[in-house]
């Protein structure tokens, strides 16, 4: 599937901002499922500064810097992806029971180093919670595979959980939001995160794009859709002879209660949305402003309006929901 994104962010200011740094992870990243076609950042008014690196998990993010006053800022990412449905490798141990892929990350004397192992502890919107542990038991059955688990756990919060736009902030703990049994998808992700880690195994944050169906009889919109956030839990390699080989990430989706398809496009991983934010900066002046957040993901070919969202904060930092 050849899937056009656009992801348009607006900040107005009152008063004007003298000056602004800022970090965007607005760029697909390519895997074994995605290929990044094209990409273009466009970025008004210029930045004095820009630049691009890669981050410690191999997303790309763009600095930049502003350094005259400006009461305005629109940052629009353009990108074409083609994406195919994600096949799990021969290589990772599928039905392996989770109890012994939590032993393979129990820290032991001259073990073999395991990146994965990083996805294992609290992050900072991924604390440890014992309500966490509760709710995961009824999935993490004895004996079963990681895998089942993590189907299960997905199958059992898209029918358990809200979605409620209203319910929760970016800052809401996910405790809050278990508690609640609402939320958006970056708190159901952060949910299913944090019954993996307590139980001692791995697992990553993952933002991006879903592609939307309109309504039977309705045009698609520009801006009508959003970012979307989802799981990604480690399955280890099949052992032979007593080693462990290379193992996988398998993505799931609290949020609609399935693994993603073709119709999503990764964006970014880490070990929370603390990672992964689309847009972040630091300010000098501006102490209110509004946000208005336009994403649109469209089969190559179509051609629609814009009809952006808004939404207002007072904030020297600024995170763009998801």
């Amino acid at each position: 599937m050849l899937l056009h994104v656009t992801h348009e962010t607006r900040y107005e200011y009152a008063p004007p901002v003298e000056t602004a740094q800022h970090l965007a992870h607005l760029k697909p990243l390519a895997t074994d499922s995605q290929r990044l076609v094209s990409h273009k950042l466009a970025i008004d008014p210029p930045p004095a500064q820009r630049n691009e690196t890669p981050d410690l998990y191999g997303n790309t993010r763009a600095f930049f810097a502003l350094e005259a006053t400006h009461d305005k800022l629109v940052v629009t990412a353009e990108s074409v992806v083609e994406t195919s449905v994600p096949v799990l490798s021969p290589a990772v141990a599928r039905e392996l029971p989770w109890e012994a892929v939590r032993e393979r990350f129990r820290f032991r004397k001259d073990a073999t180093f395991d990146a994965a192992s990083e996805f294992v502890f609290p992050s900072p919107y991924v604390p440890r919670h014992d309500d966490f542990i509760a709710y995961a038991r009824a999935s993490f059955v004895p004996g079963r595979p990681a895998f089942d688990v993590a189907m299960d756990l997905t199958e059992r919060m898209y029918a358990d959980f809200a979605y409620d736009a209203d319910s929760t902030e970016i800052n809401t703990p996910a405790v809050e939001a278990l508690a609640q049994r609402k939320g958006v998808c970056q708190d159901f992700a952060h949910i299913m995160i944090a019954c993996f880690r307590t139980m001692g195994l791995p697992a990553r944050y993952v933002s991006g794009y879903l592609l939307t169906q309109p309504p039977p009889g309705q045009p698609r919109l520009v801006g009508a859709d959003a970012s979307h956030a989802w799981v990604s839990v480690y399955l280890p390699g099949k052992s032979e002879d007593g080693n462990d080989s290379p193992g996988g990430w398998a993505d799931f989706d609290p949020t609609n209660g399935r693994q993603p398809g073709e119709d999503y496009v990764t964006l970014a991983i880490g070990r929370d949305y603390s990672d992964v934010s689309p847009m972040r900066g630091v300010l000098h002046g501006g102490a209110r402003h509004t946000l208005r957040v336009g994403v649109t993901v469209q089969p190559v070919g179509e051609v629609i309006e814009a009809v952006p969202q808004t939404r207002t904060q007072s904030s020297s930092q600024d995170k763009e929901p998801q």
